[in-house]
């Protein structure tokens, strides 16, 4: 059971899913480091990466239409702030085997300003 029972202290809790002054740093973030691959607008399709709408509270590897790795689609993970800030850390560790050549964010705060980007962009 990959992801689920890993949150540690300091980690970003589920409230850090509403909106704050966060999120204006977090979209360049996702620009420089995510865009290139996935897109947030909803009924866009999925680039090289998924399409990110709707991904809190979906299970990893269901997106349909995108041809995921096996080990993203066997992986026990539903997305959540605190299932993405153990992912974004370090994507490989997290899901052994996935496809995203990301080597993850390792500053907290840049992380967090991701997770709640993310959280306000794909509602």
């Amino acid at each position: 059971m990959m992801g689920q029972g890993m949150m540690g202290h300091g980690m970003m809790g589920e409230s850090a899913s509403e909106p704050d002054g966060e999120q204006a740093g977090g979209e360049k973030i996702f620009q420089d480091n995510c865009s290139s691959c996935h897109t947030v607008i909803a009924d866009e399709g999925s680039g090289l990466g998924p399409n990110l709408h709707g991904l809190f509270g979906r299970h990893a590897g269901t997106l349909e239409g995108f041809g995921y790795s096996a080990a993203m689609q066997s992986a026990d993970v539903v997305w959540s702030a605190k299932t993405l800030d153990i992912y974004l850390t370090d994507p490989a560790k997290f899901v052994p085997g996935n496809r995203m050549p990301f080597a993850g964010i390792k500053d907290d705060k840049q992380r967090h300003a991701l997770i709640a980007y993310l959280a306000a962009a794909t509602k």
